[in-house]
């Protein structure tokens, strides 16, 4: 449609110059389940491929239960109590039952995440240990396809191993959840240099919102299954982040089941692609350019991309925490600083000398740069975008001026509010 007035939802909303044609691109992502707790008490009554939590504990067992991070919009809050709760009633003491927050190579989290994720008396209750990749691991040996696979010591120690998570779309798993929270949010620095390095992720395969012969999932799924975890609560959310289902049981089947319904829920075709889209984060993932990178990377690089060669990604986020804070974060930043303005170059250099564990964004962004400019709107630290030799500006409304002075044509636009749950495809 053509607009001349405000268009776009919430912070998204701008008016945009005369002469471009603008569409709004949502999934169809189902509707709120209209009880879930009535839902959530059924996924654990009646579980996927395993039986009900409280008989695989009994009252001797060290349980280590793994929840997301600060970077997912997970309900911890309401997963971890009801997953406690089974745990109880099977005579689990609250001393036997450690919290191990997933982190990867993100930073740890602060008290004020930790009571955002769990809530303020389950903070009080129960030991809660942020995991690090780089200490406190254990080597499980190698995958079948020589994978070196590592856990964190907590995890592998345990008697009964469960962990949450959320099922959505995913660069390199083709949707989240499952034995993913284990698999790479508590993991070794190995594990993750492995499953994120050159070799995995150019393998065909390994793409957005594929759930068929996609190695990085057999990998994370081989882990989930060194690792010991027994038992996983997965929900899969509306873009304002209410659940829409729920399942509880082994890791493997509860993935299966909600990622063949999420797979269907995320995806949009369209028939023509587009000049530019305008790449929708939200928060947590806007909080910084790490995590933000994300929606240009999942515009840019599925199976038929949506967007026309050379077409221009607006990517809108605040970044109030910059680059990132994490390990991985500033491996990624440095790369960037130092090569992101030839990307070809820098893609043979990184194929030909591989690079750590985060620094796999780089690798990934600049496979976007090579064929789009990225354009970042709204960010607090626009001296660090652009020493990431990307080009920042204060609103859409200018970034879209730009867009159509870089192209020299008219504009087709397409607004795309949440890119992280979406899979566009032109077909």
């Amino acid at each position: 449609m053509n607009s001349q007035g405000p268009f776009g939802p919430g912070s998204l909303s701008f008016a945009p110059p005369a002469g471009m044609t603008l569409d709004v691109i949502a999934a169809p992502t189902p509707a709120p389940l209209p009880d879930f707790p009535a839902a959530l008490a059924s996924a654990l009554r009646h579980p996927l491929g395993a039986p009900p939590l409280r008989d695989l504990a009994w009252p001797g067992a060290q349980v280590c239960l793994v929840f997301t991070d600060a970077t997912r919009t997970c309900p911890d809050d309401v997963l971890a109590p009801a997953l406690l709760a089974e745990l109880h009633a099977a005579g689990a003491p609250d001393a036997h039952i450690t919290l191990l927050c997933a982190t990867g190579l993100h930073r740890a989290s602060t008290l004020a995440e930790k009571t955002a994720k769990l809530g303020a008396d389950i903070v009080a209750r129960y030991r809660i240990v942020d995991h690090d990749a780089q200490q406190d691991v254990v080597s499980l040996g190698q995958s079948e396809h020589g994978i070196p696979l590592t856990v964190n010591r907590l995890a592998a120690a345990a008697d009964l191993l469960l962990a949450t998570g959320v099922v959505e779309p995913h660069q390199y798993a083709g949707f989240s959840g499952g034995s993913k929270t284990v698999a790479v949010g508590v993991a070794g620095e190995p594990t993750i240099a492995y499953t994120h390095g050159p070799a995995m992720l150019d393998q065909a395969g390994v793409r957005l919102g594929n759930l068929h012969d996609n190695p990085f999932q057999a990998a994370v799924r081989e882990a989930g299954r060194r690792a010991g975890l027994r038992f996983v609560l997965n929900v899969a959310l509306t873009d304002d982040g209410q659940p829409w289902a729920v399942a509880a049981g082994a890791p493997d089947a509860v993935h299966d089941h909600l990622g063949a319904q999420a797979q269907r829920a995320s995806g949009v075709t369209v028939t023509t692609p587009y000049d530019v889209i305008i790449a929708g984060v939200g928060f947590p993932k806007d909080q910084n350019f790490y995590q933000a990178s994300r929606a240009a990377t999942y515009v840019a690089l599925t199976a038929r991309p949506a967007l026309a060669p050379g077409g221009v990604i607006i990517l809108p986020a605040p970044c109030p925490e910059g680059i990132g804070q994490g390990t991985g974060e500033q491996r990624f930043a440095e790369i960037m600083r130092a090569g992101a303005d030839r990307p070809a170059h820098l893609l043979n250099e990184l194929r030909a000398r591989g690079f750590p564990p985060g620094a796999q964004r780089a690798y990934i962004l600049a496979q976007v740069l090579e064929r789009h400019p990225v354009v970042v709107v709204g960010a607090l630290c626009p001296e660090e975008i652009a020493a990431c030799h990307l080009t920042a500006f204060a609103t859409i409304e200018t970034a879209l001026v730009w867009a159509q002075t870089h192209l020299g044509r008219p504009l087709r636009v397409a607004l795309v509010p949440h890119t992280l749950t979406t899979v566009l495809t032109v077909g």
